[in-house]
């Protein structure tokens, strides 16, 4: 005898279908065998990059806040708790305000590199984004421009700081341009080891951490767009206000924030090409590093955790990049 019963039919009478209840307890359990998971398997596949993730970032950063707070001499570090290392990140702020002390000074020097080498990579890298994005039509050709552009990469920081080293010095390529083409009649002397040199060098190495994301979120714009912008009469110009730099905002965000979160802990660069005569955070935690004073290099390294934090807070309230991904 059959599951399903079918009403009689008459003119302009539905079709009425009667399904039995065992049809619907079948599909039930077909539904439940293929969709049956255990809820304890997706904690289990985050569960090794977790681990990583708490063993090689949370760990080390609870072993900072911790030392942050012991105390030490000249001679050796004591478990402790004491807000000694804090005070003396910030001595002498209050007492030379409106004036800046030590600590708000070396911040204002590494947030004015920061500001420089923010704006410069954000120019050519949306730039260079740009131009791969839709003005080179073919993918092999974009893949072999973006090739071109992670060359400088397959060298150490090192290597590449250095290498500015002969064009830019007093003897340099560009000294010995300068002269023999008549333009200076004695080398120039802030291309290297200055403000500089230290700004070009930090645009060098982190341009395309500013040029991956802004490429990549151009590529999923819908091109259609565009064609109805032109359609509806937008010059080029409207076109990209209106149009295209709304749509690469999430890309524009997370370059800015690699950019900002590397350059603002950049010791290496600064020193090399600044001379070591330039001051920044990061140097001052490394010396003191150096002179084994790690209560107080974890004091600093926690000031800027909290400076980059809210400086990324900041930009995050500018884009909600959920929203926009």
């Amino acid at each position: 005898m059959s599951d399903t019963v079918e009403a009689p039919t008459r003119v302009g009478a539905p079709n009425i279908r009667r399904t039995s209840g065992v049809d619907t307890a079948a599909g039930d359990a077909r539904k439940r065998r293929t969709s049956w998971t255990p809820a304890w398997v997706a904690y289990l596949q985050a569960a090794p990059m977790a681990l990583v993730f708490f063993l090689f970032f949370v760990l080390p950063l609870i072993a900072t806040l911790v030392v942050s707070f012991w105390n030490y001499t000249e001679y050796s570090i004591e478990p402790a708790f004491v807000l000694s290392n804090y005070h003396d990140v910030f001595y002498g702020c209050v007492a030379k305000f409106p004036g800046l002390c030590t600590t708000f000074a070396t911040y204002l020097s590494t947030l004015k590199f920061v500001a420089i080498v923010w704006a410069t990579t954000l120019l050519i890298g949306f730039t260079v984004a740009y131009f791969l994005a839709f003005h080179i039509r073919t993918l092999p050709m974009q893949i072999a421009l973006f090739m071109v552009c992670t060359i400088p990469f397959w060298t150490s920081n090192v290597i590449r700081m250095i290498s500015w080293i002969p064009l830019l010095g007093r003897n340099g390529l560009v000294n010995d341009l300068l002269l023999s083409l008549g333009i200076v009649d004695t080398p120039v002397e802030w291309l290297l080891y200055s403000d500089f040199a230290v700004a070009l060098a930090l645009v060098h190495l982190y341009t395309l951490f500013m040029v991956v994301p802004i490429f990549n979120s151009m590529m999923r714009i819908d091109r259609s767009l565009i064609e109805a912008a032109y359609d509806a009469g937008a010059s080029g110009w409207q076109t990209l206000t209106n149009v295209i730099i709304p749509l690469v905002k999430p890309g524009i965000l997370i370059g800015s924030i690699f950019v900002v979160t590397i350059v603002t802990g950049d010791y290496l660069t600064i020193g090399i090409m600044g001379g070591q005569q330039i001051a920044s955070v990061g140097k001052t935690i490394q010396t003191q590093i150096n002179f084994l004073q790690f209560p107080i290099a974890a004091a600093n390294a926690i000031v800027l955790l909290a400076v980059v934090l809210v400086t990324i807070w900041g930009m995050l309230r500018l884009v909600d990049i959920r929203k926009e991904l």
